[in-house]
């Protein structure tokens, strides 16, 4: 329904835009539009789309938090990777953390 409106609302914008016909049928257009704009109606069904797309959003927003429980960049970016989790699991059985070697898979000398 959004996107009908927005669509019927570009085709108008586009017409009055590109209308050859001069002021006075750009006069027309803006009387008329303004009369539906003001239309009970049509204020009526806007208010009830509005109402419609704000639940419909919320409801969308409840279920991402729900499924995804990160509240912010920060949260995310403090959470340990999987190699962190392996090391804290590590510490938490052996009372220390494993020798790492360096990033060459050695373990720092000098060996040719």
């Amino acid at each position: 329904m959004r996107y009908r409106i927005t669509f019927v609302a570009g085709l108008a914008i586009g017409y009055v835009l590109g209308a050859k016909a001069g002021r006075a049928r750009y006069e027309q257009i803006v009387r008329t539009a303004r009369k539906a704009a003001d239309s009970p109606v049509v204020q009526e069904v806007a208010g009830l789309v509005g109402a419609q797309v704000s639940s419909a959003g919320r409801t969308v927003y409840d279920k991402t938090v729900a499924k995804m429980p990160i509240t912010s960049v920060r949260d995310f970016l403090a959470r340990p990777t999987e190699e962190e989790i392996d090391l804290i699991e590590w510490e938490t059985v052996n009372g220390e953390p494993p020798r790492r070697n360096g990033a060459n898979g050695h373990n720092g000398s000098a060996e040719h």
